[in-house]
């Protein structure tokens, strides 16, 4: 079994930035893809970001240009910078990795991020 643990969220006002972590108890070296996902209060979870296989990276239009995501492969470690953000972007965020070799994928348990205006 795989943990996947995200810090990082908080409080901040519209504008502002936050970095969100999220740490895997297994080697990620083998994971594609890592992604952040994030779930509004009465919405459906959407996909956020994701580094692919090659290292590609991609972006949901709504954070493009705001958000950039990036791994460390040594601290099994993906992070999210989350720059300008907005009242829209107040949502509990959550990392999905894949294992290659098994096909399986896991959650974390979500950090909540809050924006006000």
């Amino acid at each position: 079994q795989v943990q996947l643990v995200e810090s990082g969220g908080g409080l901040v006002q519209a504008g502002g930035s936050l970095r969100l972590s999220c740490q895997a108890s297994r080697s990620i070296s083998s994971a594609r893809p890592l992604g952040w996902y994030r779930q509004a209060p009465g919405k459906q979870r959407e996909w956020v970001a994701s580094i692919n296989i090659g290292g590609a990276t991609n972006y949901a239009d709504s954070v493009k240009g705001r958000f950039t995501i990036s791994g460390d492969n040594a601290k099994n470690t993906v992070y999210l910078q989350m720059n300008s953000l907005k009242p829209d972007d107040t949502a509990v965020y959550l990392c999905n990795f894949r294992w290659t070799v098994t096909g399986t994928t896991y959650w974390g348990q979500g950090t909540q991020v809050t924006v006000s205006s």
